[in-house]
Order: C-alpha cells, then structure tokens, then sequence
C-alpha cells in the first residue's frame, strides 16, 4: 500500500471514528508523526494535503524540516517528544507547538525564550497517567496547579493536554484521566491516541492524534 492509500485510511478510521461518537466530522486533528524519516519519506504526505506533523527529536527535526517547510507554507509542527532545556532556543525557533511541557524548568525556559525571539507557541502540558518512572509527563495530581502555574506565573498559553497511556493497558481510562483533568484545569484540547489505538481516543474526545507507523510503515 502506498502512503497515501494508507494516510486515507487513517483520515476515514477517523472520520469513522467521530460519527459514531457523535462528534462533529473533523473534530479529531491528525497529526502525522514523521520521527526517524527523512524529507524525502516526508513529502509525499504533504503532496496528498497532509499539513500538521508531529517529530520526537530537536535535532533530528532540525536536518529536514527548514527545508520543507519553506518548500510548503501552512506546515505546522508538533513537537511529541521530551525536551531538554539546552533545547529551548532551538525548539522556539523550529516548532509551533510543543506538547510536552511537564516540568517548571521547561516552562520557564519556554518563556525566556519565546520572549527573546518574538514568538508565541501554543503549549500543552504532558500527563504522566499511568505514573511510569521511564516516562516523562506531570503527575496527574500535580497537572491543574502546574497548568495554573504556567498560566498564571509565566503567561505560557496551555491549550492542552497530552499522554501516552502505558503500552500494556487498556487505553481508554487514561483518555477518560486525561479529559477529566483537562476540564478541571480549563484546557480545551487533548493530544491522545497514536497508531494502535488513535480510534479509542477519538471515542474518550480527543482533538488531536498522534499517528506515525500506521502512515509512514514500521520504522
């Protein structure tokens, strides 16, 4: 199957996915994960209209995305992986938005820097829901102060929430977590759901879903 047969795909699993929830049709936002291919393995989904994108790692972004995204206007680019601080500068210049904002000295460094380079990046906070040690993301019982904290101490514009239920359980009472916490803390939006079960997510109301392999093959 060619990409664009299998970015259809995903697209219609979607559209499906909010018609039985009894969502509006494009409720749920693709986000595209291109993490580990290159521009080349990159544009022909955005010559099928694919425009939003997702990428794990700062540097990596750094060596493909310049390029396409000045080939192309109206590319938006997510950041979904873990940042480190000493990344900052370099996120704020390359990225419109970044999804894993889970710690205060991420926050502040996010703030510093937006500030020195004139931008405005819309943010979301990470959930660790599933309280995994390995994994990066804000307890849920620390998520709405933290939220606050940002929005009120910083003057970040958290527009969401996001997680990456644990790999062996059952998905959907942490997209129910994640929702649940999102209202509480005033955020409209939920980045949830990736390949195995982006449809799930679409069900418990997310806004946007993470999907890499099911477009782009196994890695």
């Amino acid at each position: 199957m060619e990409l664009q047969e299998r970015l259809n795909a995903v697209r219609a699993h979607i559209a499906a996915a909010e018609r039985q929830a009894g969502r509006p049709a494009g409720a749920a936002q693709l986000v595209a994960v291109s993490k580990t291919f290159d521009a080349e393995a990159i544009r022909p989904a955005i010559l099928a209209g694919q425009r939003v994108f997702g990428e794990n790692r700062v540097q990596e972004s750094q060596g493909k995305w310049p390029e396409l995204k000045a080939e192309t206007p109206g590319i938006e680019l997510h950041l979904i992986g873990p940042l480190q601080s000493n990344k900052a500068a370099d996120a704020v210049a390359l990225f419109d938005v970044i999804e894993t904002v889970d710690r205060e000295k991420i926050a502040r460094s996010l703030a510093d820097e937006m500030k020195r380079q004139g931008k405005v990046l819309r943010l979301y906070v990470q959930v660790n829901t599933g309280l995994e040690p390995q994994k990066a993301g804000i307890a849920p019982d620390d998520t709405i102060a933290f939220v606050d904290f940002c929005r009120k101490e910083l003057g970040l514009s958290i527009e969401g929430l996001m997680c990456i239920p644990p790999a062996d359980e059952n998905p959907g009472p942490h997209f129910a977590l994640l929702a649940k916490l999102a209202a509480k803390a005033g955020v409209e939006n939920l980045s949830m759901g990736m390949s195995s079960d982006y449809e799930i997510a679409v069900a418990f109301g997310a806004t946007s879903v993470r999907v890499g392999s099911a477009i782009f093959g196994a890695r």
